[in-house]
């Protein structure tokens, strides 16, 4: 028998190819049937207030994960047979959508003869869209018709040559798609880089996050999706007409917690119930106009993380008013799964990256010791205790809605986040100014995004002001890190006064672009949201005088961190603020990535030679600094200069004989910009060895 050698080349692309199909298992392909239907398949939805635009509220929906930019010949697209929507209830009096944005999609082939997708300005696939506006009477507004969907960023031929579409630039050539409406409504539909940053294969490979055999890597680094992009007046979408005779509403909220500027959002794909497909391979034949919904979305991770296998296509089908009504899926919220790898008593043990992670199990207060791990009674032990008088655990209030019954400790924190929103009330205010060991006294107002209309959807309260990204106060913790401003830092933690704390803005009040979701959520988890109003962890000592909330457990909840904790490109800061797609030509045109995956190149042990430098960088993205490490197989000298985009050389890094080895060295960016810049690996003939892709955020 002959054993046949591949060839670098040809073994490296095999590479290529498995490690492209391991990706494609990831949260972005949620349920199984959904994984099949990636055209209809909800990736993210954000709702934020529009960062440099006043009056203004963002709005969006992605879809088709996992998008290698260099997918050609047939390029992603949006389908002709779905329903793109974007959902938004606004009153919790009735149940179902006040206002429905629809997106269907229409494709043509302007040149057929060719294998192109561009070629000459005509475009093979053009896509083009129709914007509806539905309200709660079923009657539809048409906002756009035949808006225009840039081509993919194929590369600069395509886009900017003669030979292809002449446009000076993808970035001019994309933004002048950007419909602008009358009443001052933004609209873009096309791709986009994936704003989602999370390290996949950690998370999935039983919360190995952050790694402890390595350092963290984006799963979703070099992906684009499809994007349906709003800004939307505020006025159009509050609650209207709801002030009571004796209010003057001069269409300004009366204060941050304003409930008739609370929206809920949610986003869904649907197709019609029956289609035949044709034996000629035309287009497929509608024979039933009935939609389907068949993906939807609204709080992050909710389906990836927190619904089991059995139950995810189930929970897809449903409305967000289903599920309020349906009270099969609560009890993955009031037990999570994610809170046994949290639990010593549990699995916590089995999942050595999650070890700051601990769930209260003995929260010291005045009325009892609290448990809040799974299966324990969580704040129920106080039910009919006349301490709860008034609260938002109050029967009188809202019935049993937060305290349904024993054994179900999370009923009262992760349950409304998903469902409800949070109320301005005890014991949802910060623990600033409470009676301390007492949560169900008066603390300081925080937030009000209580919406008890529906099950799981983003819920933001308009009122809220944006924090501007170039505040030093602004962080990609949202909530949380509100939270710890108004605890700790003396603009805040002095009285109870109402007042506006940066990164209020931020999820789970609404979600911004720039917010760690996987990061807050998993802090959430771990009951970080129940000591931010005075359920201390184990540590904290209520008969301490001079004890603090902020106890060792807390700090350690607070300080974890999956390691990805940026997008791998940098928002814009004007519509519609995502990063432009990445190039078929660019850096992420299908070579793998050296720079991302630090042991990949290890390859003696299936018969080719290995480089003889590889390397990487840490963190990146990085804003002030950053490591690149060299892994060097014999005495070799090397070169190192750092790009910009355009080519330009800012500088040299290194340059000498590196021995056999790990070195390290550090780079300083302090002046430079942010962007993408390049570090060439060069050896001592000029030969590129390797360039690095590195990311300077803001």
């Amino acid at each position: 028998m002959h054993l046949i050698q591949p060839t670098k080349s040809a073994l490296l692309l095999l590479l290529g190819v498995l490690m492209g199909t391991g990706l494609l298992a990831s949260s972005h392909r949620e349920a199984p049937l959904i994984s099949d239907d990636p055209l209809a398949d909800n990736v993210d939805v954000y709702a934020f207030r529009s960062p440099d635009m006043d009056g203004m509220v963002t709005l969006i929906a992605t879809y088709i994960p996992m998008q290698l930019p260099h997918g050609g010949p047939n390029w992603y697209h949006f389908g002709e047979d779905i329903r793109y929507e974007i959902h938004v209830d606004n009153d919790a009096d009735t149940k179902g959508d006040d206002m429905v944005f629809r997106f269907t999609f229409k494709r043509k082939n302007e040149d057929p003869s060719t294998f192109f997708n561009i070629r000459l300005g005509k475009e093979n696939l053009k896509t083009t869209y129709n914007l509806d506006m539905i309200d709660r009477s079923a009657r539809a507004t048409r906002l756009v018709t035949d808006g225009v969907v840039p081509a993919p960023n194929i590369g600069p031929r395509s886009i900017q040559s003669g030979v292809g579409l002449g446009q000076d630039s993808y970035e001019s050539y994309s933004n002048s798609a950007v419909d602008t409406l009358d009443n001052g409504m933004m609209v873009f539909a096309g791709p986009v880089d994936d704003p989602f940053f999370v390290d996949l294969g950690g998370i999935f490979d039983l919360g190995d996050t952050p790694r402890q055999d390595g350092d963290p890597i984006d799963g979703l680094a070099c992906f684009n999706v499809n994007a349906l992009v709003l800004n939307v007046p505020i006025d159009m979408l509050r609650r209207d007409n709801t002030r009571d005779d004796d209010d003057d509403d001069d269409g300004m909220p009366d204060d941050i917690l304003d409930g008739d500027y609370v929206i809920g959002v949610w986003a869904s794909a649907s197709r019609p119930r029956v289609r035949v497909l044709q034996d000629d391979g035309s287009k497929p034949e509608i024979t039933d106009n009935t939609y389907v919904q068949v993906s939807r979305l609204g709080m992050p991770l909710t389906n990836e993380a927190v619904i089991p296998v059995g139950m995810k296509d189930y929970w897809n089908a449903l409305t967000p008013y289903e599920e309020l009504a349906d009270t099969l899926l609560d009890k993955h919220f009031y037990n999570p799964e994610l809170a046994l790898y949290m639990d010593d008593d549990e699995f916590g043990g089995a999942v050595p990256a999650f070890a700051p992670l601990r769930v209260q199990t003995a929260s010291q207060t005045v009325l009892g010791n609290v448990d809040f791990t799974n299966g324990a009674d969580g704040l129920f032990i106080l039910k009919g205790n006349a301490a709860l008088d008034g609260s938002a655990l109050d029967d009188d209030v809202f019935g049993n809605l937060l305290l349904p019954g024993a054994g179900k400790p999370r009923s009262v924190d992760l349950w409304p986040i998903f469902h409800t929103g949070v109320p301005n009330l005890a014991p949802y205010q910060l623990a600033t100014g409470k009676t301390p060991g007492n949560p169900l006294t008066a603390g300081k107002p925080f937030i009000n995004n209580f919406l008890p209309n529906g099950g799981d959807m983003l819920r933001l309260n308009m009122a809220v002001p944006a924090t501007s990204r170039d505040s030093a106060d602004f962080s990609s913790l949202g909530l949380i890190q509100a939270a710890v401003l108004g605890l700790t830092d003396p603009r805040f933690n002095g009285d109870t006064e109402i007042q506006f704390i940066p990164n209020m803005d931020g999820f789970p009040n609404g979600r911004r672009l720039e917010d760690d979701v996987t990061r807050i959520e998993l802090q959430a988890v771990a009951g970080l949201v129940l000591a931010a109003v005075g359920l201390g962890y184990d540590d904290y000592d209520i008969t301490d005088a001079d004890a603090s909330l902020a106890s060792p457990d807390l700090l350690g909840v607070y300080s974890y961190t999956t390691g990805v904790e940026e997008n791998d490109l940098a928002f814009r800061d004007t519509f519609p603020y995502l990063a432009l797609p990445h190039s078929a030509k660019g850096e992420c045109s299908g070579a793998i990535r050296p720079n991302a995956v630090d042991d990949f190149f290890t390859t003696d042990g299936l018969g080719i030679d290995a480089p003889r430098v590889v390397g990487i960088n840490f963190p990146n993205p990085f804003q002030t600094q950053t490591t690149i490490k060299l892994r060097v197989r014999e005495t070799t000298a090397v070169n190192i200069d750092l790009y910009d985009v355009n080519g330009r050389r800012m500088s040299n890094l290194a340059r000498r004989a590196f021995p056999a080895g790990e070195h390290l060295i550090p780079v300083q960016v302090t002046n430079l910009p942010q962007g993408i810049y390049f570090a060439v690996v060069s050896n001592g003939s000029g030969e590129v060895m390797q360039t690095l892709r590195m990311v300077k955020s803001h």
